[in-house]
């Protein structure tokens, strides 16, 4: 039946007595103009810190928002705001909960408070090559090898590069190019993302003269293979994998007598003996044990920044030091500046999460659990197994402590505003505290209540038992942990570190 007009109004008009239809055009002309947003005084602030570009973009991203009717008018403000990163770098910091002290794919050595002020203070003009008392030219990074050698008691000089394979690829150029490198055939390491340590010292123009076997290697092995072309002797500590059973291998004593150097690349940075590490070599005892130099990486368990440590005998250093590719490899003043204060700084986060006490871990997560299950979230705390991570101590457990989450937490605490990342294990997200300054637990515990909004409410189960307790939970008791990350097409994939984990 044809539906005749109600007389006074026309088809599109508001019912009777309904509130009166928002005018999509009146709304977009409330939308504020662009120059008036960048004079807003966060805005502005944000375009000092950021770059009015950027600042522009998210301007004009939150206009669109609103023309589309996905917010008012008054929320573009806001909007922009929230669209703008912490800093202009596309770097974002998270918090590393995995568990896995010296994340590769996180940067591994989070620096000391001591470091980043130093970096601060150095990004202006330095110092860094002229000396201030005579004017002249002086010598690069001098206080922080000074710093290098006295940490470093047994080795007569340092000399530091931009990574831990570069100083082994300087070495091997310097001293061996033309010439053979001994090294054990269960030493071919891949050092992660492919690279393989063979591979980097034949592009050097090194010959390489294996010895022995995948499992065994003795000193007769070396001291058969060593002749007139030998450069130097190297032995590389296996620091990301272990071979177990039926092994030899020869150590730094039993080859100083070939008459050619050793080089030892115990690639982790240990320095001194560690009683959480047992067997993990470290730079002074190997020089006092006869190798003429160590090699070793500064953004591992020295907690540093990232750059390659050379320390051994006044004349090999010197020869790498004065040789042209060492200008190719060098660090800049900011590196200088964050490695001479980890030398001489109070204890690093890496120092202090290795000797972090598991009781007081377990402490931290029955605290932070029982907030949380305060609020409604499902939650418990369980113990863990921490691990170095770094390519550093393989097969060494640290006990800890962990917050256990629905596994759909792993995506939404990754993917918001401070991003967290644990690991999977068992169905659930562990957000192991080892890796966690205590100094974090707060910025942690907000961040898990800032998830719950984007994890579905049907992933939130509801236990009986006493979540607040610390409960055991499976761990396997070994060297590889599970890193949530994202998989290209958005799905949730466990990583595992040691695939991605390398000395380079």
């Amino acid at each position: 039946m044809e539906q005749r007009p109600v007389p006074g109004r026309t088809a599109g008009d508001t019912p009777a007595g309904a509130p009166p239809r928002p005018d999509p055009a009146d709304a977009r002309r409330r939308i504020p103009r662009t120059d008036t947003l960048l004079h807003n005084p966060r805005l502005a602030a944000a375009a000092d810190r950021l770059g009015a570009h950027r600042v522009k973009a998210a301007v004009r991203q939150a206009q669109e928002r609103a023309r589309a009717g996905g917010i008012a008018p008054e929320q573009v403000p806001r909007a922009a705001l929230d669209l703008l990163p912490g800093t202009a770098s596309g770097l974002r910091p998270v918090i590393n909960a995995t568990g896995v002290l010296l994340h590769t794919n996180l940067g591994r050595a989070p620096l000391s408070d001591a470091a980043r002020q130093a970096v601060h203070e150095a990004s202006g003009p330095t110092d860094v090559e002229l000396d201030l008392t005579t004017g002249a030219r002086a010598r690069r990074g001098r206080s922080a090898l000074a710093a290098l050698r006295e940490r470093v008691p047994a080795a007569g000089a340092a000399h530091v590069v931009n990574n831990g394979a570069a100083a082994l690829v300087l070495a091997a150029t310097a001293l061996a190019a033309g010439k053979e490198i001994v090294v054990s055939r269960g030493e071919m390491v891949e050092i992660g993302d492919g690279f393989r340590l063979p591979d980097l010292l034949v592009s050097t123009g090194a010959r390489l003269r294996e010895v022995g076997t995948t499992n065994r290697t003795t000193p007769a092995d070396y001291a058969a293979a060593t002749g007139p072309d030998t450069a130097f002797v190297l032995k590389v500590h296996p620091s990301n994998f272990r071979i177990t059973g039926f092994t030899r291998s020869a150590r730094a004593a039993e080859l100083t007598g070939l008459g050619v150097p050793v080089v030892v690349d115990i690639g982790s940075g240990l320095f001194a003996p560690h009683p959480a590490l047992p067997g993990e070599p470290d730079a002074d005892g190997q020089l006092r044990a006869g190798a003429a130099l160590v090699t070793a990486s500064g953004d591992k368990l020295l907690g540093g920044p990232q750059c390659g440590l050379l320390l051994g005998r006044q004349d090999l250093v010197r020869a790498l030091a004065r040789h042209p590719l060492a200008r190719a490899l060098r660090v800049d003043k900011l590196t200088l500046a964050a490695l001479e204060a980890t030398l001489t700084g109070p204890p690093t986060p890496t120092a202090r999460a290795l000797a972090a006490d598991p009781e007081r871990l377990r402490a931290r997560a029955g605290r932070l659990a029982a907030a949380l299950v305060a609020d409604g979230i499902d939650v418990r705390a369980v113990t863990s197994a921490a691990t170095v991570g770094g390519g550093g101590a393989p097969g060494v457990t640290l006990p800890s402590a962990a917050l256990s989450l629905p596994e759909p937490y792993a995506v939404a605490l990754r993917t918001g505003r401070l991003p967290v990342v644990g690991r999977l294990e068992a169905g659930r997200c562990l957000l192991d505290l080892r890796s966690v300054p205590p100094e974090d637990d707060d910025r942690l515990a907000h961040a898990v209540r800032s998830a719950r909004t984007a994890v579905r409410p049907t992933a939130e189960h509801r236990t009986a038992a006493h979540p607040t307790a610390v409960h055991p939970t499976a761990v396997h008791p070994t060297a590889v942990h599970r890193a949530a990350a994202a998989e290209p097409d958005g799905g949730e994939a466990a990583v595992d570190e040691a695939a991605v984990d390398g000395r380079a």
